[in-house]
């Protein structure tokens, strides 16, 4: 019967490693033809799955007899605009995959189901929502000259405009995003702004200080700690052009926003923006490439940049706006000693000043800090009469003693064993922890200070939804004397009364065979050091102080850090690529190979070597990964590397159709563009 009612073609991507679309039929009258943009449901072998139609047709090359029809398509999503599009395909070109595996999964969940319920109940549900409450908003603080003219310079901006706003910690780049959208929202009635933060526990604080200040606008937020049906709710928000502002972590970039007018990038310098899985894009890189796409001004924020958006400010490709003082009337940058610990030799991980130090704050009612990027209790146990380390079985790594919760843990397989109560080689019962990690600093904390309320905040002590959120409100309301934390207490927070940092052990990162190493190791000791002293001194206050235990006090970097100096340090480090040809003077992609067998992955890679060659292109011999074996596989790499990016795309795109022909049954393999380890 439905052969008798006219239809067209719909060519589908779909979320499959196969590099290209699939025709299927839809029976329709020509006016009521599905558009492209729009979302269809169709079978795909013994599954039913969601695709993105990319083009309607007449007719097809398929023979009849295989062609299936489509199953249904969502019309009621407006489709996804021809822009948004480009954006999918232009990430699918650069980063070498289906069209398929880059649009679909940039999708709500909800919205890639068999059926409409979830959607359909969230359309409802903005229906009702038509109109934001309207609050009077919060008045804005006075912003200092510097602040002030780059607001205007952002807010003022038209066209592609990329913007390295270049601040101090503490300088207020926060309050010049919100003036500099307050002018965009104010300009143009239905615009919308797009705001990135590099990870979740950043977002609680910013979207509370938007709220504030623009009450009657819609604001929609969009990372992983959301449920569905949030994610739903906020991204269609978005696509309908109904949320004004979207704050959101990377996955952010790929969301729908049909009115797209501003793009900010806070701490633009953070890895975190480098998806490390899957597709492995990076967010701050399409989302230049979306502003120059839309011809809208970006902001890419940050005290410490990457060396890849400095060299960009330093030859004129971005414009620099700097801010050189901090915001608050009184606050000026903190002090920062570096405390040789060859002299000072620590007792449980701590120096004698730095315990002195700690102690003064106490008695100030003051609030300190200790920032050791090391959870757990200790990296490893060892037996100290045979030699026995606790080794992960699967990997090629040390499975981390946890204390309190009696287990020892990998923190890359996550497999747990009970701590032994003998070594297994030699059966000594005195097995001993081995360095130090935030519970064994946390419990020296507690017998030095009984007094002391100490608050601890990692990845373990926050697994549950909200927890980390409950952990830094603690810590504004002032119920915490001293704060131990890793990497997420270094950035983005505000904590009024914290006048004193402790780093801990950031020693192990100036030996590293990462060339980044000392990019991000700088860049995380500024950010931290960046908490102390944010609201300005008090009288009769302490001056905010940084004290770094470290045993090369020496080091040219901790000069740096000491002089906050990162003007002079990004310069000579600039210097040190541009000799060694390093990114960004120089463009790579790496191969990785995981198998049962080490042999076999790297002959995979061999093949892959040896199968293309290409002027100007540099294929490196394949070697082993750091960390070789993950989860009992093992894991090899080839890194490609070339002085032009155009070429290097070439030849990856000719590169890549010949690496699908190969049979790789034994050998799963992927390609990262613009790797940021190797």
């Amino acid at each position: 019967m439905t052969a008798l009612f006219p239809h067209c073609i719909l060519r589908i991507a779909l979320d499959t490693p196969l590099n290209t679309v699939f025709d299927y039929r839809w029976h329709c009258e020509p006016e009521a033809r599905p558009l492209v943009g729009q979302l269809a449901l169709v079978q795909f072998g013994s599954r039913e799955v969601t695709g993105l139609i990319v083009e309607v047709l007449d007719e097809t090359d398929v023979p009849e007899a295989k062609l299936k029809d489509a199953l249904a398509v969502r019309s009621q999503l407006s489709p996804l605009s021809p822009q948004w599009l480009a954006l999918a395909g232009f990430a699918a070109d650069y980063y070498q995959r289906p069209l398929g595996e880059v649009a679909l999964p940039g999708l709500p969940k909800n919205l890639r189901v068999g059926t409409t319920v979830a959607l359909d109940r969230a359309i409802r549900k903005l229906a009702k929502n038509e109109a934001p409450h309207d609050a009077t908003p919060a008045n804005p603080p006075p912003l200092n000259a510097q602040q002030q003219a780059a607001a205007d310079a952002i807010g003022g901006a038209s066209g592609f405009t990329p913007t390295l706003l270049y601040g101090v910690t503490g300088s207020g780049k926060t309050e010049v995003y919100l003036q500099a959208c307050d002018q965009v929202l104010t300009r143009e009635p239905d615009a919308q702004i797009l705001i990135l933060v590099p990870e979740i526990n950043l977002t609680p604080q910013l979207e509370g200080n938007i709220r504030a200040r623009f009450p009657g606008v819609m604001l929609a937020t969009l990372h992983s700690s959301l449920s569905e049906g949030e994610r739903m709710l906020h991204w269609l928000a978005a696509h309908q052009g109904r949320a004004r502002i979207v704050l959101g972590t990377r996955l952010a970039i790929l969301a729908s926003l049909p009115n797209l007018k501003l793009i900010v990038i806070d701490e633009e310098h953070d890895p975190s923006y480098k998806q490390q899985e899957g597709l492995r894009y990076s967010a701050r890189d399409l989302a230049v490439w979306r502003a120059w796409q839309l011809q809208i001004p970006i902001v890419l924020g940050s005290a410490t940049p990457s060396l890849e958006s400095w060299h960009h400010a330093q030859s004129g490709r971005y414009r620099k706006l700097e801010l050189r003082e901090r915001a608050v009337k009184n606050a000026v940058l903190p002090q920062v000693k570096l405390l040789d610990m060859e002299r000072d030799k620590p007792k449980d991980g701590l120096t004698s000043q730095l315990i002195a130090a700690l102690k003064l704050r106490m008695e100030r009612g003051e609030q300190s800090l200790l920032f050791l990027n090391r959870r757990g209790y200790a990296p490893v146990i060892c037996c100290e009469s045979c030699g026995w380390i606790s080794e992960c079985t699967r990997c090629t790594s040390f499975m981390v003693l946890h204390r309190p919760e009696h287990r020892l843990r990998c923190h890359h397989c996550s497999l747990e064993l009970r701590i032994p109560r003998h070594c297994p080689t030699c059966g000594n019962v005195d097995l001993q922890p081995l360095g130090r990690g935030t519970q064994r600093v946390e419990e020296g904390l507690q017998a030095l200070f009984p007094e002391a309320r100490v608050l601890r905040i990692d990845a373990d002590s926050t697994r549950k939804k909200g927890s980390a959120q409950e952990a830094f409100d603690t810590v504004h309301r002032g119920e915490v004397d001293i704060l131990i934390g890793t990497q997420m207490v270094a950035k983005g927070h505000d904590f009024k009364k914290l006048t004193l940092v402790g780093i801990l052990n950031p020693d192990t990162a100036l030996f590293s065979q990462d060339y980044r190493a000392s990019e991000r190791l700088f860049a995380q000791l500024m950010q931290v050091a960046g908490r102390a002293g944010r609201a300005g001194r008090t009288e009769g206050g302490s001056e905010s102080e940084v004290l770094i235990q470290t045993r090369y006090p020496q080091h040219p970097l901790y000069g740096a850090v000491v002089n906050h100096d990162y003007d002079h340090f990004a310069t000579a480090l600039l210097e040190e690529r541009e000799q060694a040809a390093l990114p960004p003077y120089l463009f790579q992609a790496l191969l990785r190979a995981e198998a049962r067998e080490l042999a076999t992955a790297l002959e995979f890679l061999t093949i892959a070597r040896d199968c293309l060659a290409h002027p100007n292109i540099t294929i490196n011999d394949p070697i082993p990964m750091t960390m070789t074996r993950v989860h009992n596989v093992d894991r090899a790499q080839l890194l490609i590397e070339s002085p032009s990016r155009p070429q290097l795309q070439a030849f990856l795109k000719e590169w890549m159709k010949m690496l699908r022909e190969m049979k790789t049954s034994r050998v799963k393999w992927s390609l990262e563009v613009d790797p940021l380890d190797i």
